[in-house]
């Protein structure tokens, strides 16, 4: 008796949320977008639900012990990479932009799951984006190899240190009290107490900031629905959350992300460039940094990206999403080689990252 079901619809997992998230919970790498919570209102906003599929094994005792969530899509590997390419991912890892991929499964399933999961996908290549560096590769079918990694900057909460040097820290100070002489206060939305409202004010500051700076982006009004089906799915300490800086009530700035574990992975945010001269976006990263430590959150995830401001002045270190691929097509092989040429390096640990010059005022993580 294996234990093993494939779910073909979201509705039939309701019995297995609560072990598959202590499965999530236990998992070296472990992230907020291995969670049902992100995977099943993934599933439920597609437009194409039948294109997914979900693998559970569960134990003779209820635990669940291994999690495969699947989907087929045909698309780009890379945006420079023209060759649309048929293919299995994670659900949730696309199109919501979802890092720090995972496949759960104990240490008891994982011929199993290897198994199941080869024979499965054998007919199409497998295209896995941003696996975390602490995921299994052992549970990868035979032929899938890595080919890149991405850069995931992170920055370690400690209460008995100061984020920053002296003068950032002043600086931050003078900030502060000119935001509040311009009648700019702060406030800290916990998960059970997200709302569409305020949903809303951060997908609304996203949009103006990227208009301002003449960028597209898809963090907009039609993924509100998958947002929102976070926010019913959240937990005391769990989910979507957000710092937002206000002026007589009305947001002027926000930053969105989610709580998992002791993590806040920031995803999105934005400001009114109307307060640029005033720092209100790194006064706001600053101040989201500093209530996360006080409320025992130990890391801050910047999630893929290498953007100055991450290292200076807030001094993240590098960490590594890894994208995999088991090429079963042409136009798979071909991608890939392009990717495997053109692949980022990690650099050696503990080095330095090649950054520096002036802070740069936080930006929203494109979408």
């Amino acid at each position: 008796m294996t234990g093993l079901e494939v779910h073909r619809s979201a509705g039939s997992l309701g019995r297995s949320e609560d072990g598959w998230r202590a499965l999530a919970a236990a998992a070296p790498g472990s992230s907020y977008f291995a969670t049902p919570d992100w995977v099943l209102a993934s599933w439920e906003s597609m437009r194409t639900p039948r294109e997914a599929e979900i693998a559970t094994w569960t134990a003779p005792d209820g635990a669940v012990d291994a999690v495969v969530p699947l989907r087929r899509s045909t698309g780009r590997l890379h945006p420079r990479i023209p060759l649309p390419v048929r293919s299995w991912t994670l659900l949730g890892a696309d199109p919501d932009s979802a890092d720090h991929g995972l496949l759960l499964a104990g240490p008891e399933r994982r011929e199993e799951v290897r198994a199941w999961l080869s024979e499965r996908t054998r007919g199409r290549s497998l295209w896995l984006s941003a696996m975390d560096a602490e995921a299994d590769p052992g549970l990868l079918p035979p032929g899938t190899r890595r080919l890149a990694v991405t850069t995931c900057p992170r920055l370690a909460l400690d209460p008995d240190t100061a984020v920053g040097s002296t003068g950032f820290r002043k600086a931050m100070r003078y900030s502060e009290r000119q935001l509040a002489r311009n009648g700019i206060t702060f406030r800290w939305v916990a998960p059970p107490m997200m709302t569409g409202e305020v949903l809303d004010a951060v997908v609304a500051l996203h949009r103006t900031r990227q208009e301002h700076k003449g960028n597209a982006t898809d963090f907009g009004a039609h993924r509100r629905d998958f947002h929102l089906r976070l926010q019913a799915r959240a937990g005391l300490d769990r989910g979507p959350a957000a710092l937002l800086a206000e002026r007589d009530g009305t947001p002027v700035g926000a930053a969105y992300g989610f709580l998992w574990q002791n993590v806040f992975a920031y995803y999105n945010g934005g400001w009114d460039h109307a307060y640029a001269n005033l720092s209100l976006g790194t006064v706001l990263m600053n101040r989201a940094i500093a209530m996360l430590t006080d409320l025992g959150i130990r890391t801050f995830d910047f999630l893929r990206g290498d953007e100055q401001y991450k290292y200076h002045p807030f001094g993240a270190l590098d960490r590594y999403d890894e994208q995999w691929l088991r090429p079963r097509s042409v136009s798979a092989l071909l991608a890939g080689a392009v990717l495997h040429r053109a692949r980022s390096r990690r650099p050696q640990p503990g080095a330095a990252p090649a950054h520096g010059g002036t802070p740069a005022e936080p930006e929203p993580r494109p979408v």
